[in-house]
């Protein structure tokens, strides 16, 4: 079983891109709300491409909470690991660039996920974790996530961390970005975006940080480059890359969190669900393995919100 860890919120996209010029449409945009959340949508494309997933979190008992709660169980996600609290959702307002990228305004006071206590013991099960994005800044929550990324490591579960950086939600960069190497020692798979590769490495050449943090712990790094493209760089100094698969853009919503699922479901088949394996692929195996992400993404890419594949789609 492959767990996922983090929280589950509601996004509110607007119906269209945002304009600007004289040809802007003065109406605001309709919200509607969508199921999203870094490591929910890592959970449910999980589920949709027939892994074995749960999802590790605390969700609210209000109607969007029972909304997310359904999605889950739609895809076939164990929610044994869910907490329930009476406290509202975490609501992340989208903005729609003209070229499909999104930007995110978030409302977390008060919210469930914040309250995300560390559970006793996991299933014996358990494989892999992934772990990422607000959870690891939003505080009690985000210590106990830590600790969980920290004790799961200790007992030998492979890790996966996507920082999906907010910076937003980050009141001091310096600290966060100390507080991410310190995460590193316990990481097996570091997946980034450049962008958050660049923002981590704060100044610094981003190809050059990612090569000092795989020394810090990581059996690899894998960078997405937008329709550039998915790449990897391993301990032994390799460099494995993939191009992007070309498609329409509606919006990125959830594609880099189909790209954290599709590695982990292609590591599984690869039976590379340990630092040790991930260390071990070659180049056919890595082709592969982005490959499949890779064509993942695409498909993410290509509807609207986080709507990420299912197996018989790739």
């Amino acid at each position: 079983m492959i767990v996922v860890a983090g929280e589950a919120l509601i996004d509110l996209v607007p119906d269209r891109p945002a304009t600007a010029g004289p040809a802007a449409d003065p109406a605001l945009p309709a919200l509607l709300p969508r199921r999203g959340g870094g490591p929910y949508n890592t959970a449910v494309a999980l589920g949709r491409l027939g892994s074995p997933t749960a999802f590790c979190s605390r969700i609210s008992t209000d109607g969007f909470g029972e909304a997310l709660m359904a999605g889950l169980q739609e895809d076939g996600v164990d929610t044994a690991l869910v907490q329930r609290g009476a406290e509202p959702t975490t609501l992340a307002v989208a903005s729609i660039a003209s070229d499909g990228s999104a930007g995110y305004g978030f409302y977390v006071e008060g919210t469930a996920d914040r309250l995300f206590e560390l559970p006793e013991a996991l299933p014996d099960s358990v494989r892999a974790m992934c772990f990422g994005t607000c959870s690891l800044v939003l505080e009690p929550g985000a210590t106990a996530y830590e600790s969980l990324l920290r004790r799961s490591a200790d007992e030998g579960i492979f890790t996966v961390l996507d920082p999906n950086i907010r910076t937003g939600l980050i009141p001091d960069a310096d600290a966060y970005r100390e507080r991410f190497r310190g995460w590193l020692p316990s990481v097996g798979l570091l997946k980034l975006s450049m962008e958050d590769a660049a923002w981590l490495a704060g100044g610094q050449d981003p190809a050059a940080a990612a090569r000092e943090w795989l020394t810090a712990g990581p059996a690899a790094v894998v960078l997405t480059h937008g329709r550039g493209g998915i790449s990897a760089l391993t301990r032994d100094g390799s460099d494995h890359a993939v191009p992007g698969v070309q498609v329409e853009v509606v919006d990125t919503i959830g594609a880099g969190d189909t790209v954290n699922a599709a590695l982990l479901h292609r590591l599984a088949a690869h039976e590379a669900l340990s630092a040790d394996a991930v260390a071990k692929l070659d180049e056919a195996a890595w082709r592969d393995v982005l490959g499949f992400a890779a064509r993942a993404a695409a498909v993410t890419c290509s509807r609207p919100g986080a709507q990420p594949p299912y197996a018989a789609e790739l």
